[in-house]
């Protein structure tokens, strides 16, 4: 994790401190000013594995500040129109591809690639997905046999998912970055320990896909209720919640060593991932949260689990197959947050925001403007409020909204419907300069 320190310039001023506050379990601390200091600095924070990250790996994921991954996980190209219809909604990269595929009508048409089949033509390798909970944790024998298929460690009643995952990695291609995704046995059922060991040892990205708005087990004590100290289960207004996709990012941050070494990607369904009919299948407006809350919490970038095995449209392509309106829904998230590449890629300040409220916020630094990424942390309607340092009396515009607010000396509100309420505000530095 690296930090870089600025320094800016105010006029003179008394003693004072702002106070810590508690933003949706986070704790913000404010600057200091000293009696007759007329400085002032704040510092920012890379994000994790810094600009540069992909660029040490063979046929890289780029790095330009432009572009961020939108990924669909296992999708199929059959033809070049395949990749040209994902790419109008705003897909860029491929998360796996299935056997039959060819990546070429990916590459032509400009999205990148990531793939258990060695080759070095692609942009990444990917390591067996949810290892955690099919292998587990430990270095016993593994069979070679995959789920469903026969017994997958030796003897049958052992843990190897370690050893899957170090014979897999053997087979990546040379100077590949490798990318890995979890499940329930690094967000739930593992410890702290599993959980680094999982995350920190054999990928260079990662991810967990939690399904917070559609699993129907994951609001129990024995999963999303593991959170506590005391397991317990969880509410449906605790557990049904868009902060939960924020929360799933943040837990495989702090198990990765070292601290911000990595980059962590945000896992969202789309459609029904689960043969119930009972179940619900998740709705535009919930991507959209799911999607912003994990940017919020850090992530950097977002893979669409694209499946949906029961409901109106059980297919393998939902954005293909499925419901327009939502499939133009999603195409808009990711067009906002393409046209917020940039800025999603730059420094987050440290430090400068106080806020009361139960909402989950990040500040990005982009061009002399503060970007409040801001995501509200409970089901019912509330009023927030933002205290930002070096902003002073400005408007705040409220991006995709078409409205505008006011900031006296750094201090607005804004109304969170529910817990799919997401706003990003840009506004002005204009009481400090970064030197």
């Amino acid at each position: 994790m690296t930090k870089t320190l600025h320094k800016v310039d105010l006029e003179l001023r008394p003693a004072g401190k702002l106070g810590t506050i508690i933003v949706a379990g986070s704790l913000l601390a404010g600057c200091t000013n000293a009696v007759g200091v007329t400085e002032q600095t704040f510092e920012t924070t890379a994000n994790d594995g810094g600009s540069a990250y992909y660029a040490q790996f063979a046929n890289p994921l780029p790095d330009d500040p432009n572009y961020f991954p939108v990924a669909v996980w296992h999708e199929s190209l059959m033809d070049a129109q395949d990749a040209v219809t994902d790419r109008s909604f705003g897909i860029n990269t491929y998360v796996e591809l299935t056997t039959e595929s060819n990546p070429t009508f990916a590459h032509d048409a400009g999205s990148y690639v990531l793939s258990s089949t060695p080759q070095s033509s692609l942009n990444g390798f990917v390591l067996p997905d949810e290892v955690d909970m099919w292998g587990k944790s430990g270095e016993g024998v593994w069979t070679g046999a995959w789920p469903g298929e026969a017994p997958i460690c030796e003897p049958e009643e052992s843990r190897c998912g370690y050893t899957v995952l170090e014979e897999t990695l053997a087979k990546a291609p040379a100077g590949a970055m490798v990318y890995a995704n979890f499940g329930k046995g690094v967000t739930f059922w593992g410890d702290d320990e599993v959980g680094t060991h999982f995350t920190s040892t054999y990928a260079d990205v990662v991810s967990a896909d939690n399904y917070w708005y559609t699993d129907p087990n994951i609001c129990d004590k024995t999963e999303g209720g593991t959170r506590f100290e005391e397991p317990r289960d969880l509410t449906e207004s605790e557990c049904r919640l868009a902060a939960n996709y924020g929360h799933t990012v943040k837990q495989i941050r702090d198990y990765i060593q070292p601290a911000g070494s990595k980059p962590v990607w945000g896992f969202v369904e789309l459609g029904r991932p689960f043969s119930d009919e009972k179940l619900p299948t998740v709705t535009p407006t919930q991507i959209r949260a799911a999607v912003w809350q994990s940017l919020i919490a850090g992530a950097r970038g977002i893979v669409y689990f694209n499946h949906s095995f029961s409901g109106q449209c059980a297919s393998q392509h939902v954005l293909r197959d499925c419901d327009e309106e939502s499939s133009t829904a999603v195409a808009r998230i990711n067009n906002q947050v393409s046209l917020l590449a940039p800025v999603l890629n730059s420094d987050t300040a440290e430090g400068i925001l106080s806020a009361e409220g139960a909402v989950n916020v990040r500040v990005k630094v982009y061009e002399n403007h503060f970007y409040v990424l801001a995501g509200s942390a409970q089901a019912t309607k509330q009023t927030a409020s933002f205290n930002l340092q070096c902003v002073g009396s400005t408007d705040v515009e409220v991006l995709n909204e078409n409205r505008t607010l006011h900031a006296t000396e750094g201090a607005f509100a804004d109304d969170f419907a529910d817990g799919n309420a997401i706003h990003v505000y840009k506004m002005p530095i204009t009481n400090c300069a970064a030197k």
